[in-house]
């Protein structure tokens, strides 16, 4: 069976990166988009200027699906999904190394 990924839409701009990642998590367009709708928890994303949301996956194992997005113009550019197995802290900050954070802001420029 082949993955196209979804389409491009007026509010919705989908990466290849997360094409990608909903194959390998083997998640659906429509659960995203559910999840963009209606997060159970909202945090800002690891990238600048992102927002990642989460809501918990109704399996027998805890888990949890997230999204990470940025807000361009008057789109959403979807960049990332993926499965956390467990629960996940609340509100604390992922530690980024210097180096790796000065990277990420001067490719940005």
């Amino acid at each position: 069976m082949f993955f196209e990924g979804p389409k491009d839409t007026k509010e919705i701009c989908w990466t290849r990166h997360i094409k990608e990642k909903m194959m390998y998590y083997r998640l659906s367009e429509g659960r995203l988009r559910r999840i963009l709708r209606r997060p159970q928890r909202s945090e800002v994303g690891i990238a600048p200027e992102t927002v990642a949301l989460m809501c918990r996956a109704d399996t027998k194992k805890s888990c949890e699906i997230w999204l990470m997005y940025q807000q361009v113009g008057k789109k959403k550019k979807m960049i990332s999904a993926w499965r956390y197995p467990g629960i996940s802290p609340k509100g604390e900050p992922i530690f980024i190394p210097d180096d790796v954070l000065e990277f990420l802001t001067n490719k940005k420029r």
